[in-house]
């Protein structure tokens, strides 16, 4: 078996140990499909937890069950012990120990070069504790004093050990995600919301929308296999790079960050098409006649509408989708005292937990700090484009292939820290095409405070 693993992986160009995760990755598939047939909502809870100990352990081994009992522990023990400030305590808790173990195995090191340990599985299951605590936290306060979204999510009674265990390890969901919520979780066990029978039928096929995930995975492996052999991150400190002209620099940085984008999409493809056959990624039906069944709870990446965002804004909402929406919900969210409008300093904030959920590495850091800048930057693109009266069309059109070709340089400018961690590395790709990526977006941003966009008094009139 080893020797098969190991001529496997020769001939797709990777390591022993990506080649056992791949492979116990794929297998989430059929067994989020046997969790179809499993009688009763205790069975599937105790299947749950079973197969996703199970695909950890063959996966990583039986360390990796020894660390994701750590934060999951520590949440339930927040959560029974003391209510009031269950998720706060579970938040700093959690993210401490996820610290810790980034620091201590210097995960990013091991995926750079082609290896791979727990920690990005352990990163998933850390977000479904947080949720998990501050969601029966949510649920002693006033309904009134609560968000759309804690109102939908909040949890009255403790959940029982074994619905936590199966939440928190379902199939092997936490391998990559997506991220979804204990409340969700429950009702899609129990058969519940929009999990019941109801007058638009009975549960929609997951069939069609899981070959599709499917034969998008392939697209992107294919891709990935592709692209990869030419564009190799070891140039980025190579000699010959630095005696390159500046435009080639810069189309190099994007066909390196075009080229790595692919391998997460197929990793998030498959995920996709696991939470979609197990039936949890259903997240209800279309206005259409007849109605159509929406796998959106299911879908952690738009392809397309990330590689062609008109501006920089919309990107979290194409890309790790879910993960987005908990970095929205659980932190940019609830840094916003009532009556206050959001502003820099939540977005960084937001940003610099993103970072330090992915790892300490000096890349990640100035990655999501310049990810906070290039948002922003793009935001003072759009408000003076949205300033434009409706009659200027070509001025307006403009502005948004300004920011249309905006988000696609410093996106990929930026992208370079995320990709070679290290602060010499990313520091000498910023340098080598004279920091653009940084300076335009603070150069808007302070542009912005000396010329404020105003709304078009021509559009004013006519919304009147």
């Amino acid at each position: 078996m080893e020797l098969d693993m190991v001529t496997m992986a020769a001939s797709i160009g990777v390591s022993v140990p990506v080649i056992r995760f791949l492979l116990c990755f794929v297998t989430t598939i059929p067994v989020s499909f046997l969790w179809r047939l499993v009688p009763g909502p205790l069975a599937k809870h105790l299947y749950s937890a079973f197969t996703g100990a199970l695909l950890s352990y063959l996966s990583f081994g039986f360390s990796s069950n020894l660390h994701f009992l750590v934060p999951m522990l520590l949440g339930y023990a927040a959560m029974v012990l003391y209510r009031p400030k269950c998720g706060i305590i579970t938040f700093f808790l959690g993210f401490g120990f996820l610290i810790g173990c980034h620091v201590y195995y210097m995960s990013g090191d091991a995926w750079k070069q082609g290896g791979i340990d727990a920690t990005g599985a352990l990163m998933v299951l850390t977000l479904k504790v947080i949720s998990c605590a501050m969601n029966y936290n949510d649920g002693l306060l006033k309904e009134e004093d609560l968000r759309e979204a804690q109102k939908k999510n909040r949890l009255i009674k403790l959940p029982s050990l074994i619905e936590y265990f199966g939440y928190c390890l379902c199939c092997g969901s936490h391998f990559a995600g997506p991220v979804y919520e204990m409340k969700d979780y429950l009702d899609w066990t129990k058969g519940k919301g929009i999990w019941a029978h109801s007058d638009k039928g009975p549960s929609p096929s997951p069939y069609v929308a899981t070959l599709r995930a499917l034969v998008q995975a392939a697209f992107c492996m294919a891709m990935f296999l592709y692209l990869s052999p030419s564009h190799p991150l070891s140039w980025f400190t190579d000699p010959a790079y630095q005696e390159w002209g500046f435009w080639r620099k810069l189309s190099y940085q994007y066909m390196s960050g075009f080229t790595m984008r692919w391998k997460y999409y197929f990793i998030w493809s498959i995920s996709e098409a696991a939470m979609i056959i197990s039936g949890l990624g259903f997240s209800g039906w279309t206005e259409s006649s007849p109605p159509k069944p929406k796998w959106d709870r299911a879908k952690v990446v738009d392809i397309l509408g990330f590689e062609l965002a008109k501006s920089s804004v919309l990107l979290p909402l194409v890309w790790n989708i879910q993960v987005s929406t908990w970095l929205r919900h659980y932190v940019y969210e609830r840094l916003v005292k009532k009556g206050k409008k959001p502003g820099f300093f939540q977005l960084l904030a937001t940003q610099t937990v993103s970072a330090v959920w992915h790892g300490l590495y000096p890349g990640y850091i100035i990655f999501f700090v310049q990810s906070a800048l290039m948002i922003a930057g793009s935001r003072v693109i759009y408000q003076w484009e949205n300033a434009i009266p409706t009659n200027m069309a070509l001025v307006k059109k403009a502005f948004a292939v300004m920011n249309f070709a905006y988000t696609l340089l410093v996106l990929n400018y930026s992208c370079v820290g995320f990709m070679v961690l290290s602060k010499h590395e990313t520091l000498a790709s910023y340098g080598s095409v004279y920091y653009i990526g940084t300076i335009i977006p603070i150069a808007l941003i302070i542009l912005g405070y000396i010329i404020p966009a105003k709304p078009a008094r021509f559009k004013a009139r006519k919304e009147q």
